[in-house]
């Protein structure tokens, strides 16, 4: 069965927070990772990373990282200090997340996250850029254990790759068996004709999924068709981690970067987060099931 996780900032609206005591709600609520984003690692001494690592493995917790790249770190960028750069940042970020023993990245990590502010956007060759800071990258990540997700996100959210098959057309491009596709069910809602067909051309490249409703709150208090996602989830014989990621407290620089601007439940107190947590574990666990993945 698929491992099943949820982000950090479910609960919190700075990026950076108490990852242990985050840690331990995960176990405790009965899920089987945490993912959380990247960059406050690079803040971090090295002792205060590995006594994260030392209670996720003693509470029987799979850390995971995401990431959306800051315009200044953009390795899409035209500006060839502006991508050099970047490549740099990554990579301390990639070292940072080896200490710590992960093992996936996932997140907007090929390209600025957001829209870039270019009078006219070549995507052509915003990509093109991307996949050649990638090939620098996609071997620092293989030397370090470390498989690379690029995410397929909204076009609010990035430029470069906003569907499943332009994500394919990507990690099939750039050719490296550590770089793979993770597609996002609220992304895909708003680009996709079609989630389930979405998740079959993903096929054999996708290795991680995120889960948020239509709106971005927790699976199965909207819309969204989940007996689709998860059968073709089947179909593609997918057994990798699945991820969920709703933002429904606004506030906070998270809620200012997700535009987050109502809270999505009528009560946002901790307890009733909690309780959002439990329910939507459950609710993924009925659809591993009911699909046997």
């Amino acid at each position: 069965m698929s491992k099943l996780g949820i982000f950090m900032n479910f609960w919190e609206n700075d990026w950076d927070a108490d990852h242990i005591r985050y840690i331990k709600k995960a176990a405790e609520i009965g899920f089987d990772i945490l993912e959380f984003q990247a960059q406050p690692l690079l803040e971090m001494p090295d002792e205060k990373i590995t006594e994260i690592k030392h209670v996720a493995d003693e509470y029987g917790i799979e850390l995971t990282y995401s990431l959306g790249l800051d315009k200044k770190y953009d390795i899409a960028s035209p500006d060839e200090s502006v991508r050099l750069g970047g490549i740099k940042y990554l990579t301390n970020i990639l070292k940072r997340v080896a200490l710590q023993k992960g093992t996936v990245i996932s997140g907007v990590s090929y390209a600025g996250w957001g829209v870039p502010d270019l009078a006219v956007i070549d995507k052509k060759q915003l990509t093109e850029n991307s996949l050649c800071s990638m090939r620098e990258l996609a071997k620092v990540a293989k030397d370090l254990g470390i498989t690379y997700a690029v995410e397929a996100v909204n076009r609010f959210e990035g430029v470069v790759l906003n569907t499943a098959a332009e994500a394919v057309a990507y990690v099939e491009e750039l050719g490296c068996d550590n770089v793979g596709v993770l597609l996002d069910t609220y992304h895909m809602n708003i680009e996709e004709f079609n989630l389930g067909d979405a998740i079959r051309t993903a096929g054999k490249h996708l290795i991680g999924l995120h889960t948020g409703e239509n709106n971005r709150s927790v699976p199965g208090r909207g819309h969204l068709d989940w007996d689709e996602i998860f059968k073709a989830l089947a179909d593609v014989g997918f057994t990798g981690r699945i991820v969920s990621e709703p933002f429904v407290v606004s506030g906070g620089q998270v809620g200012k970067d997700i535009f987050v601007w109502r809270n999505l439940l009528a009560d946002v107190s901790e307890a009733a987060l909690d309780a959002e947590a439990k329910y939507l574990l459950e609710f993924e666990k009925g659809m591993l099931q009911k699909y046997g993945i």
